[in-house]
């Protein structure tokens, strides 16, 4: 019995792609999480469908500050990471900390938070629940 192996081989298009940077043409709008329940909380970006992070922990009591950036142009709020480097948030959401995942719960962010110039929520929790408004 002989086996043969034969390779499949698929051409991959490389394209430049132009990273935006910096803040020009951009509002800033700063979001402030409030931790008002008994639990740490755990707040995360969505920045693609394959890339999330933690942007922010906050313990009970405590508040958190995260630097938002506003495309007006597009509707896109931006994060920057250490380069300076846009990263569009696709969703932005807070969860318990000891189960951020399972408890998560979607911050809303529209045009009209950012034309308020800020964002302001208040997180808490009960039942290992969590609401944030």
């Amino acid at each position: 019995m002989a086996l043969a192996f034969t390779s499949v081989a698929s051409a991959v298009e490389l394209r430049h792609i132009t990273v935006r940077t910096g803040t020009d043409g951009l509002d800033r709008v700063p979001l402030t999480i409030s931790n008002a329940g008994r639990k740490a909380l755990s707040c995360n970006a969505d920045f693609a469908h394959w890339y999330s992070a933690t942007i922010a922990t906050a313990a009970p009591g405590k508040s958190a500050s995260v630097e938002l950036w506003f495309d007006p142009k597009t509707g896109t709020f931006a994060i920057l990471n250490d380069k300076r480097e846009n990263l569009p948030v696709e969703r932005l959401w807070c969860g318990l900390a000891s189960q951020a995942y399972a408890t998560r719960v979607q911050i809303a962010l529209d045009r009209t938070s950012a034309a308020k110039g800020q964002v302001a929520v208040t997180c808490s929790s009960a039942d290992d629940r969590l609401a944030c408004r």
